[in-house]
């Protein structure tokens, strides 16, 4: 069952990888997707356990993006193999000490810039743009809101460029998938007493909603 007043652990367990820059912002070398579709790791690619428990398919698209921060250490690793890590370590943590079914948060963004599935389906949904998966990363928001976790800790500096840049992406891919206005990117705080996703990235938020809306002109 997911339990989403439980409180969220601030830090992974430990994550390990290769040092190497990744190519986060390639996109899908398919035909239908190909110019719009930024490169997203399934979770069948980073290792997910499957689910405990059966989760929700909600019959409508979401109309609010939430954007976190693990409250995790600010890695230098910037490399695929320790996103995938984070991925697991966020999952096992969700399951295994809130109880949750699965990953709490639709999608995660690592450090060195790549992005990640997080809860199972979350990502053909989105590319359905008509339904979406029930969440777990932010009471009264889960069955309305996709979640975005950023890695790191961001209450006293701000994520690295490749993360920013590829979170840009990506919110501009939700937004237009699911016709989300992007004065509906909002923070974790806006909705629940947290410190969630730190001040810093808390305060960029303004900024996101204005490289997003003009990546969605471009």
């Amino acid at each position: 069952m997911d339990l989403a007043h439980l409180p969220r652990r601030s830090f992974l367990r430990g994550a390990a990888g290769l040092a190497v820059a990744g190519a986060a912002g390639l996109l899908i070398p398919s035909a239908a997707r190909a110019a719009t579709e930024p490169r997203i790791y399934s979770c069948a690619e980073w290792g997910a356990r499957p689910p405990a428990d059966a989760l929700t398919t909600l019959d409508h698209p979401a109309n609010r993006v939430l954007i976190h921060h693990i409250a995790c250490p600010n890695s230098t690793d910037y490399s695929l193999a320790h996103a995938f890590q984070v991925a697991r370590d966020d999952q096992h943590d969700h399951m295994d000490n809130n109880g949750w079914s699965d990953t709490g948060q639709h999608f995660t963004v690592s450090r060195g810039g790549y992005r990640m599935e997080g809860r199972h389906g979350s990502l053909d949904a989105l590319r359905g743009g008509t339904t979406m998966i029930q969440g777990a990363h932010c009471p009264g928001q889960n069955t309305n809101a996709i979640g975005i976790e950023n890695e790191g800790t961001y209450t006293s500096v701000e994520p690295p460029e490749a993360q920013w840049a590829s979170l840009v992406v990506f919110c501009a891919y939700i937004c237009r998938q699911y016709g989300i206005p992007v004065d509906e990117i909002k923070g974790h705080r806006d909705y629940y007493n947290t410190e969630c996703p730190g001040d810093r990235l808390y305060a960029k938020l303004p900024q996101l909603r204005e490289e997003v809306a003009g990546a969605l002109a471009g």
